[in-house]
């Protein structure tokens, strides 16, 4: 039973470092990175259509992001989509491929997304934490029916884990405040 609720705690942490990392990519660097437009959706034919359904990416260039329609008569509502999505960016197209060109950051904005990134982190952190005391609240519910040694060596091994993936996320947000920081 121990062992269940440890493997549930090490399933939900990980889920937890898996969105962090998944908001980690749609924060906007310097760099084109696809992922930035991972929560756009398009109205394709009267239906809201994630992007990557609808276009392929390339990064030929490492500031240049060119989204190729998958059906060029949808070029305009892609377009509008990418406006509408308020990430700083300006789209063009040339009729077959449109072109997000990624402009330097300043300082300033630098700055900013720092902020934001480490309140992303936090939420990551906060989310393992709940996770925590969640499967502890489990592990104490069993203490009549397991040995009290059992419950401590439990608690121990779940506060590890925990450790660890609180390591991970502030090993994640240290990466991206460096990329955030390359000039």
């Amino acid at each position: 039973m121990i062992d269940e609720l440890l493997a549930e705690a090490q399933t939900k942490m990980d889920q937890a470092i898996q969105h962090t990392v998944g908001e980690f990519g749609t924060v906007r660097t310097g760099r084109a990175n696809p992922g930035l437009l991972q929560r756009i959706t398009v109205d394709y034919y009267g239906t809201q259509t994630p992007l990557q359904q609808i276009a392929g990416f390339s990064v030929p260039e490492a500031r240049l992001l060119m989204v190729q329609p998958y059906d060029k008569s949808s070029i305009t509502a892609i377009e509008k989509a990418i406006m509408k999505a308020d990430l700083g960016l300006n789209p063009s197209n040339d009729g077959n491929v449109i072109r997000l060109v990624f402009p330097q950051l300043t300082e300033e904005r630098r700055k900013e997304l720092i902020r934001l990134v480490r309140h992303l982190a936090e939420e990551g952190r906060v989310a393992i934490r709940n996770v925590r005391r969640h499967i502890k609240d489990d592990i104490e519910s069993l203490e009549g029916d397991v040995s009290e040694d059992d419950v401590r060596r439990a608690e121990k091994n779940l506060q590890d884990m925990t450790d660890a993936h609180v390591g991970k996320i502030d090993e994640l947000l240290h990466k991206k405040e460096e990329e955030l920081l390359e000039v």
